[in-house]
């Protein structure tokens, strides 16, 4: 007898379920990390610290003395969960997957100095101990991903999902722009916020990438997409106007 076909219950994702899962990925500051302990092959989780590069992929900041370190050095495969809680059942709640490979960056690495100040602008404690010799950054790769966006509503997702390559011409603009509104515009990153659904005042922008930025307020963190993707370093000015305008109604 034939067996019948298992039907994939994972659907495929549109423009709302990677803004989703975008919005979640990289708002993340922790996430639970899997990977493989190189003595036993046994499964091994920790709860490590976020950062993103501007393409997406996530950063972590790891010592030498931990396990997963050890770990992802011998084997770079690994899994990272992210989604926050909230009232209710918990898995009611939104929760990305991402299936990984794990690279070492150098302390003298092209994107060394980007990952670092990335990093510490969503873990501004951290300068305390980033330079000592024992710590390294690590890249994820995205191989796949999983999102999961409440019931009946879960989608499997390719790297480019939830990832991209942003021209260097735009990495190399983000300080200035980051400065610029937090400095000169910091009652419109407020209305922007509001208008998201972020309470307070307050808020800083940490990171900026083509597809929106990351503002935080003390421990709290919330990204903003922009109304379309920045193409050139002068079409952010016009991507902020237009989010500044839809909060003024």
């Amino acid at each position: 007898m034939t067996e019948p076909a298992v039907r994939d219950p994972y659907l495929a994702p549109d423009e709302t379920a990677r803004r989703q899962a975008r919005q979640l990925a990289r708002s993340a500051g922790h996430g639970a990390l899997s990977c493989l302990e190189p003595e036993t092959g046994d499964p091994l989780v920790s709860r490590v610290a976020l950062g993103h590069l501007p393409g997406g992929q996530p950063l972590l900041l790891v010592s030498d003395l931990s396990p997963h370190t050890r770990a992802l050095a011998v084997d770079g495969r690994c899994a990272l969960m992210v989604g926050e809680l909230g009232a209710g059942d918990p898995l009611s709640h939104p929760r990305l997957m991402i299936k990984a490979r794990a690279h070492a960056l150098s302390r003298d690495a092209p994107d060394a100095a980007l990952a670092r100040a990335r990093f510490l602008a969503r873990h501004p404690k951290a300068e305390l101990y980033v330079d000592f010799p024992d710590f390294r950054f690590l890249r994820l790769d995205i191989v796949s991903a999983l999102f999961n966006a409440g019931f009946a509503r879960a989608y499997r997702m390719t790297p480019g999902d939830v990832s991209e390559t942003v021209p260097d011409d735009l990495q190399g603009v983000e300080a200035r722009v980051r400065t610029h509104m937090n400095d000169d515009h910091a009652e419109a990153i407020d209305a922007i916020l509001k208008q998201h659904g972020a309470e307070g005042s307050g808020w800083r922008i940490a990171t900026i990438d083509p597809l929106g930025f990351e503002a935080v307020n003390g421990e709290r963190a919330r990204r903003v997409e922009f109304r379309r993707r920045v193409d050139a370093s002068s079409d952010y000015r016009l991507a902020f106007v237009e989010l500044v305008r839809a909060s003024e109604g």
